[in-house]
Protein backbone atom coordinates (compact mmCIF):
# COMPACT_ATOMS: atom_id res chain seq x y z
CA UNK A 1 0.00 0.00 0.00
CA UNK A 2 2.98 2.48 1.06
CA UNK A 3 4.69 1.80 -2.59
CA UNK A 4 0.91 2.63 -4.21
CA UNK A 5 0.98 6.21 -2.31
CA UNK A 6 4.72 7.03 -3.15
CA UNK A 7 3.41 5.90 -7.21
CA UNK A 8 0.43 8.12 -7.30
CA UNK A 9 2.72 10.97 -5.71
CA UNK A 10 5.51 10.56 -8.23
CA UNK A 11 2.64 10.54 -10.88
CA UNK A 12 1.17 13.56 -9.53
CA UNK A 13 4.14 15.66 -9.35
CA UNK A 14 5.27 15.00 -13.22
CA UNK A 15 1.58 15.72 -13.81
CA UNK A 16 2.43 19.39 -12.06
CA UNK A 17 5.52 19.86 -13.77
CA UNK A 18 3.88 19.38 -16.87
CA UNK A 19 1.29 22.42 -16.20
CA UNK A 20 3.57 24.45 -14.43
CA UNK A 21 5.41 25.34 -17.73
CA UNK A 22 5.14 28.67 -19.23
CA UNK A 23 2.25 29.05 -21.51
CA UNK A 24 4.73 30.52 -24.23
CA UNK A 25 6.93 27.45 -23.92
CA UNK A 26 3.85 24.69 -23.80
CA UNK A 27 2.65 26.59 -26.98
CA UNK A 28 5.58 26.73 -28.96
CA UNK A 29 5.60 23.22 -28.44
CA UNK A 30 2.39 22.22 -30.39
CA UNK A 31 2.48 24.80 -32.47
CA UNK A 32 5.75 22.93 -34.15
CA UNK A 33 5.57 22.87 -37.66
CA UNK A 34 6.71 19.85 -40.17
CA UNK A 35 9.55 21.90 -41.18
CA UNK A 36 11.10 21.76 -37.61
CA UNK A 37 10.85 17.88 -37.65
CA UNK A 38 12.72 16.70 -40.77
CA UNK A 39 12.19 13.27 -39.78
CA UNK A 40 8.73 13.36 -40.25
CA UNK A 41 8.35 15.26 -43.70
CA UNK A 42 8.60 11.98 -45.42
CA UNK A 43 10.29 11.53 -48.93
CA UNK A 44 12.00 14.73 -49.30
CA UNK A 45 15.03 14.60 -51.47
CA UNK A 46 16.60 17.59 -50.13
CA UNK A 47 16.07 16.38 -46.48
CA UNK A 48 17.38 12.97 -47.18
CA UNK A 49 20.49 14.27 -48.62
CA UNK A 50 21.00 16.57 -45.78
CA UNK A 51 20.61 13.60 -43.52
CA UNK A 52 23.01 11.57 -45.84
CA UNK A 53 25.69 14.64 -45.32
CA UNK A 54 28.06 15.51 -47.26
CA UNK A 55 29.25 17.06 -50.46
CA UNK A 56 29.72 21.01 -51.63
CA UNK A 57 25.52 21.12 -52.24
CA UNK A 58 24.07 19.12 -49.74
CA UNK A 59 23.44 21.01 -46.36
CA UNK A 60 24.96 19.34 -42.82
CA UNK A 61 22.12 18.87 -40.33
CA UNK A 62 23.54 20.35 -37.23
CA UNK A 63 20.36 18.97 -35.24
CA UNK A 64 16.62 18.71 -35.83
CA UNK A 65 15.31 21.94 -38.30
CA UNK A 66 18.65 23.11 -38.17
CA UNK A 67 21.14 22.88 -41.10
CA UNK A 68 24.83 24.14 -41.86
CA UNK A 69 23.46 26.32 -45.06
CA UNK A 70 20.57 27.93 -42.92
CA UNK A 71 23.58 29.13 -39.92
CA UNK A 72 25.63 30.42 -42.80
CA UNK A 73 22.74 32.98 -43.38
CA UNK A 74 23.71 35.01 -46.38
CA UNK A 75 27.18 33.76 -46.57
CA UNK A 76 26.26 31.96 -50.11
CA UNK A 77 23.03 30.19 -49.83
CA UNK A 78 20.75 30.85 -51.95
CA UNK A 79 17.06 32.21 -51.03
CA UNK A 80 15.30 29.59 -53.07
CA UNK A 81 15.14 26.19 -51.86
CA UNK A 82 16.68 23.03 -53.58
CA UNK A 83 15.05 22.78 -57.12
CA UNK A 84 13.08 19.42 -57.34
CA UNK A 85 13.23 17.16 -60.41
CA UNK A 86 10.50 17.13 -62.62
CA UNK A 87 9.85 14.30 -64.91
CA UNK A 88 10.60 16.39 -68.03
CA UNK A 89 14.24 17.63 -66.18
CA UNK A 90 14.87 14.32 -65.53
CA UNK A 91 14.25 13.34 -69.21
CA UNK A 92 16.25 16.24 -70.51
CA UNK A 93 19.13 15.85 -67.96
CA UNK A 94 19.54 11.91 -69.17
CA UNK A 95 19.10 12.38 -72.59
CA UNK A 96 22.10 15.36 -72.69
CA UNK A 97 24.17 13.49 -70.45
CA UNK A 98 24.11 10.40 -72.58
CA UNK A 99 24.73 12.30 -75.75
CA UNK A 100 27.25 14.41 -74.40
CA UNK A 101 29.13 11.05 -73.32
CA UNK A 102 28.56 8.96 -77.00
CA UNK A 103 30.28 12.61 -78.04
CA UNK A 104 33.18 13.12 -76.10
CA UNK A 105 33.78 9.22 -76.16
CA UNK A 106 33.63 9.60 -79.56
CA UNK A 107 36.58 12.70 -80.42
CA UNK A 108 38.07 11.41 -77.30
CA UNK A 109 38.70 7.60 -79.02
CA UNK A 110 39.36 9.23 -82.13
CA UNK A 111 42.36 11.60 -81.14
CA UNK A 112 43.60 8.19 -79.08
CA UNK A 113 43.50 6.36 -82.70
CA UNK A 114 45.19 8.89 -84.41
CA UNK A 115 48.15 9.43 -81.57
CA UNK A 116 49.13 5.60 -82.30
CA UNK A 117 47.48 4.03 -79.62
CA UNK A 118 46.57 0.42 -79.63
CA UNK A 119 42.85 -0.88 -78.97
CA UNK A 120 43.03 -0.75 -75.56
CA UNK A 121 44.65 2.21 -74.72
CA UNK A 122 41.59 3.62 -77.51
CA UNK A 123 39.21 2.39 -75.22
CA UNK A 124 40.53 3.92 -72.17
CA UNK A 125 40.87 6.98 -73.45
CA UNK A 126 37.11 7.23 -74.75
CA UNK A 127 36.08 6.02 -71.31
CA UNK A 128 37.68 9.16 -69.10
CA UNK A 129 37.13 11.72 -71.30
CA UNK A 130 33.81 11.48 -71.34
CA UNK A 131 32.97 10.08 -67.48
CA UNK A 132 35.82 11.61 -65.78
CA UNK A 133 34.14 15.23 -65.63
CA UNK A 134 30.57 13.83 -64.08
CA UNK A 135 32.52 11.85 -61.74
CA UNK A 136 34.66 14.49 -60.25
CA UNK A 137 31.26 16.14 -60.23
CA UNK A 138 29.51 13.58 -58.41
CA UNK A 139 32.37 13.69 -55.68
CA UNK A 140 32.11 16.80 -54.96
CA UNK A 141 28.62 16.79 -54.56
CA UNK A 142 28.59 13.95 -52.01
CA UNK A 143 26.93 11.42 -54.75
CA UNK A 144 28.77 8.51 -54.18
CA UNK A 145 29.40 6.09 -55.60
CA UNK A 146 29.66 8.20 -58.89
CA UNK A 147 26.35 7.65 -61.21
CA UNK A 148 28.55 6.53 -63.96
CA UNK A 149 28.90 3.40 -61.69
CA UNK A 150 25.64 3.19 -60.33
CA UNK A 151 24.10 2.95 -63.74
CA UNK A 152 25.23 1.20 -67.14
CA UNK A 153 24.14 3.77 -69.51
CA UNK A 154 27.03 5.79 -69.54
CA UNK A 155 29.51 3.57 -69.91
CA UNK A 156 27.56 1.94 -72.48
CA UNK A 157 27.37 5.30 -74.02
CA UNK A 158 31.63 5.75 -73.85
CA UNK A 159 32.07 2.18 -74.71
CA UNK A 160 29.50 2.90 -77.86
CA UNK A 161 31.60 6.03 -78.98
CA UNK A 162 34.58 4.18 -78.37
CA UNK A 163 33.77 1.54 -80.61
CA UNK A 164 32.20 4.15 -83.77
CA UNK A 165 35.55 6.09 -83.33
CA UNK A 166 37.56 2.43 -83.78
CA UNK A 167 35.54 1.88 -87.03
CA UNK A 168 35.59 5.46 -88.82
CA UNK A 169 39.38 5.78 -87.97
CA UNK A 170 39.95 2.30 -89.10
CA UNK A 171 37.78 2.52 -92.48
CA UNK A 172 40.06 5.01 -92.92
CA UNK A 173 37.35 7.78 -92.93
CA UNK A 174 38.25 11.38 -92.55
CA UNK A 175 35.74 13.29 -91.12
CA UNK A 176 35.67 17.30 -91.65
CA UNK A 177 37.62 19.44 -89.10
CA UNK A 178 34.25 21.65 -89.12
CA UNK A 179 32.31 18.58 -88.02
CA UNK A 180 34.81 17.68 -85.39
CA UNK A 181 34.84 20.99 -84.21
CA UNK A 182 31.24 21.34 -83.72
CA UNK A 183 30.73 18.01 -82.13
CA UNK A 184 33.00 18.97 -79.96
CA UNK A 185 30.79 22.05 -78.84
CA UNK A 186 27.57 20.17 -78.48
CA UNK A 187 28.98 17.67 -76.27
CA UNK A 188 30.91 20.70 -74.10
CA UNK A 189 27.66 22.74 -73.80
CA UNK A 190 25.78 18.89 -73.13
CA UNK A 191 28.16 18.38 -70.11
CA UNK A 192 28.05 22.06 -68.98
CA UNK A 193 23.99 22.01 -68.35
CA UNK A 194 24.02 18.68 -66.88
CA UNK A 195 26.56 19.83 -64.30
CA UNK A 196 25.32 22.71 -63.70
CA UNK A 197 21.77 21.17 -63.24
CA UNK A 198 22.61 18.79 -60.83
CA UNK A 199 24.72 21.14 -58.76
CA UNK A 200 21.19 23.01 -59.00
CA UNK A 201 19.94 20.13 -57.58
CA UNK A 202 22.04 19.49 -54.66
CA UNK A 203 21.17 23.61 -53.83
CA UNK A 204 24.38 24.57 -54.64
CA UNK A 205 24.91 28.12 -54.80
CA UNK A 206 25.98 30.28 -57.97
CA UNK A 207 29.60 30.17 -57.51
CA UNK A 208 29.50 26.27 -56.92
CA UNK A 209 26.97 25.87 -59.44
CA UNK A 210 29.79 27.45 -62.00
CA UNK A 211 32.19 25.91 -60.92
CA UNK A 212 30.82 22.13 -61.58
CA UNK A 213 29.30 22.54 -64.60
CA UNK A 214 32.76 24.00 -65.89
CA UNK A 215 34.48 21.31 -64.33
CA UNK A 216 32.04 18.77 -65.66
CA UNK A 217 32.25 20.28 -68.98
CA UNK A 218 36.40 20.30 -69.47
CA UNK A 219 37.55 17.38 -66.90
CA UNK A 220 37.21 14.36 -69.58
CA UNK A 221 38.96 16.57 -71.77
CA UNK A 222 42.04 17.53 -70.00
CA UNK A 223 42.27 13.58 -68.90
CA UNK A 224 42.10 13.20 -72.56
CA UNK A 225 45.00 15.46 -74.08
CA UNK A 226 47.19 14.83 -70.95
CA UNK A 227 46.95 10.81 -71.91
CA UNK A 228 47.58 11.10 -75.21
CA UNK A 229 50.62 13.42 -74.41
CA UNK A 230 49.57 16.89 -75.81
CA UNK A 231 48.84 20.29 -73.92
CA UNK A 232 45.18 20.84 -72.51
CA UNK A 233 42.52 22.15 -74.92
CA UNK A 234 41.29 24.07 -72.65
CA UNK A 235 44.72 26.03 -71.60
CA UNK A 236 45.33 26.73 -75.73
CA UNK A 237 42.05 27.27 -76.68
CA UNK A 238 40.62 30.42 -75.08
CA UNK A 239 37.18 30.59 -75.38
CA UNK A 240 36.64 26.85 -73.82
CA UNK A 241 36.05 26.95 -70.37
CA UNK A 242 34.87 30.41 -70.51
CA UNK A 243 32.16 29.13 -72.99
CA UNK A 244 31.41 26.34 -70.17
CA UNK A 245 30.91 28.46 -67.67
CA UNK A 246 28.80 31.02 -69.10
CA UNK A 247 26.42 28.34 -70.17
CA UNK A 248 26.99 27.07 -66.83
CA UNK A 249 26.23 30.63 -65.43
CA UNK A 250 22.91 30.79 -67.73
CA UNK A 251 21.15 27.58 -65.92
CA UNK A 252 21.70 29.35 -62.37
CA UNK A 253 20.62 32.49 -63.49
CA UNK A 254 17.10 31.57 -65.45
CA UNK A 255 16.64 28.85 -62.56
CA UNK A 256 16.53 31.76 -60.28
CA UNK A 257 14.14 33.60 -61.78
CA UNK A 258 11.85 30.88 -61.44
CA UNK A 259 11.71 29.24 -64.93
CA UNK A 260 11.50 25.83 -65.41
CA UNK A 261 14.26 23.78 -64.87
CA UNK A 262 14.35 22.28 -68.86
CA UNK A 263 14.51 26.12 -70.29
CA UNK A 264 17.51 26.79 -67.73
CA UNK A 265 19.06 23.95 -69.43
CA UNK A 266 18.17 25.13 -73.05
CA UNK A 267 19.23 28.81 -72.52
CA UNK A 268 22.81 27.06 -71.06
CA UNK A 269 22.57 25.53 -74.13
CA UNK A 270 22.84 27.74 -76.25
CA UNK A 271 24.80 29.85 -74.42
CA UNK A 272 27.83 27.74 -74.72
CA UNK A 273 27.12 26.19 -77.32
CA UNK A 274 26.61 29.29 -79.56
CA UNK A 275 29.66 31.10 -78.07
CA UNK A 276 32.45 28.14 -78.91
CA UNK A 277 30.98 27.73 -82.81
CA UNK A 278 31.03 31.60 -83.02
CA UNK A 279 34.67 31.50 -81.36
CA UNK A 280 35.26 28.53 -83.58
CA UNK A 281 34.22 30.60 -86.72
CA UNK A 282 35.76 34.42 -86.14
CA UNK A 283 38.67 33.02 -83.94
CA UNK A 284 37.20 34.62 -80.88
CA UNK A 285 40.32 34.79 -78.18
CA UNK A 286 40.45 36.06 -74.70
CA UNK A 287 42.85 38.57 -73.82
CA UNK A 288 47.01 37.63 -73.68
CA UNK A 289 49.11 39.52 -71.46
CA UNK A 290 52.40 38.50 -73.77
CA UNK A 291 52.06 38.26 -77.73
CA UNK A 292 52.73 34.31 -78.73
Amino acid sequence: MRGRTVAVRCVHRRRSRRRALPHGVAAARRRRRPEDRPWERGADAPAARARAGGGLGAPHTLGPGVTAAASAGSAGATSRPPASRSRAATTAFTVADIVATLLFAFEGARLAALAGLDVFGIVVVGLASSTVGGILRDLLLGDTPPFAFRSPSRLVAALGGSALALGVVGSGTELPEAVISVADALGLALFAVTGAEKAVDHGSNGLVTVILGTLTAVGGGITRDLLTGVVPTVLTSSVYASAAALGALGVWAVWRMRAPMIAAMAVGFLLTAGLRIAALAWDWQLPHLVTP
